[in-house]
């Protein structure tokens, strides 16, 4: 934000408002507030509504331009929940701890996160949640309203990584989405624990599925599985995702923007991490290094959470089959780096904008 936002920018947007009546000022102010994070560049900036990316698009443009490696004004997102096309993605449980695919999903014709009131986030809760019940078999679960948790529950389910933080991001008190808190907020799990679904956090839903291990292909087939069915019930009774040509899934934050997709594991690497061009790798293969307790951790030990890069102008089956192709090849490195050997001919060049 604070790269793209110029005088003229602001001068053109600041008297504006979506429908809502979401301002630039609202947009920005998580940024203004947050300068800089200490591990990764982030956005600056969330959206209130679906119109916010219309209405403020001199600057949500560029932003978006920036932050996926180039996406002109006239792309189209593709999208693609076939699990089946995947090649790959069973890793060696030595390096892969374990894997995940999440992504958000955001009911339309309601405000986002930093925007809506109490009456527009219990109808989210009350969609998503009738929705949810609507499913069988290994998806069958049960949801639990955060304010009906005690301290201990919540926090052993953080801790077990099933759960949502409580509301210290700067991102979500910035913003306004911590509003309320904990009213209408909670998380839906299967009886497995292998598919989740948070309930009015950054977004109407965040919707995830993982497990033990390096089965990225059974995790990735549950995914697409599971929300194809989200999206069939929520449907039958009426309501729709919020989508666009253009972008893709509409969610609060522009980095989510597209598949909305992170599909990650925690993998071991204590050779190839302390290779002084292991930067310049996950860089070339737009992947993108965290500490394993979130974003907020540092990336630090042998061990991270290493994700996609980009969510948009890429579908979901592409996106999850670059993070299998390049954790693949620094597998392939470790092993090379245990053998003694070098690894300076396995370095792969830059990707290439979209």
């Amino acid at each position: 934000m604070a790269r793209c936002l110029t005088p003229e920018i602001y001068a053109k947007l600041y008297d504006k408002a979506t429908p809502n009546g979401y301002t630039l000022d609202q947009c920005i102010q998580t940024g203004v507030d947050n300068p800089g994070h200490p591990f990764i560049m982030t956005v600056g900036m969330v959206a209130g509504d679906e119109e916010s990316y219309e209405v403020f698009a001199d600057l949500f443009d560029p932003v978006i331009d920036d932050r996926f490696n180039g996406y002109p004004k006239d792309a189209i997102h593709p999208t693609d929940m076939d699990a089946s096309k995947v090649r790959g993605g069973i890793f060696d449980d030595k390096y892969v701890l374990s894997s995940r695919v999440r992504t958000g999903r955001c009911i339309r014709g309601l405000s986002l996160p930093p925007a809506c009131n109490r009456a527009e986030r219990r109808q989210v809760e009350q969609v998503v949640v009738d929705a949810l019940n609507g499913l069988e078999g290994p998806l069958k679960g049960k949801y639990y309203p955060l304010g009906k948790m005690t301290e201990e529950e919540q926090q052993q389910m953080i801790d077990d990584h099933f759960l949502f933080d409580k509301p210290v991001s700067p991102l979500l008190t910035a913003s306004g989405m911590a509003r309320d808190w904990p009213d209408a907020r909670g998380i839906w799990h299967n009886l497995e624990k292998n598919f989740l679904v948070w309930i009015n956090e950054e977004d109407h839903t965040r919707i995830i599925s993982m497990e033990r291990g390096g089965n990225m292909r059974r995790v990735f087939q549950r995914f697409c599985d599971g929300i194809n069915k989200v999206e069939e019930l929520i449907k039958a009774k009426g309501w729709e995702f919020m989508w666009n040509e253009h972008l893709g899934y509409i969610l609060t934050c522009p980095s989510n923007l597209g598949t909305g997709l992170r599909a990650g594991v925690h993998i071991k690497l204590p050779r190839l991490s302390k290779h002084p061009r292991f930067e310049e790798i996950l860089e070339n293969l737009r992947l993108q290094k965290r500490g394993t307790g979130g974003v907020d951790t540092a990336a630090t030990g042998d061990t991270f959470d290493i994700s996609n890069m980009d969510r948009l102008g890429q579908s979901e089956v592409q996106l999850v089959q670059r993070v299998i192709d390049g954790l693949d090849l620094m597998i392939q490195m470790e092993k090379q780096l245990e053998r003694g050997k070098r690894i300076d001919n396995m370095i792969p060049h830059p990707a290439s904008k979209v």
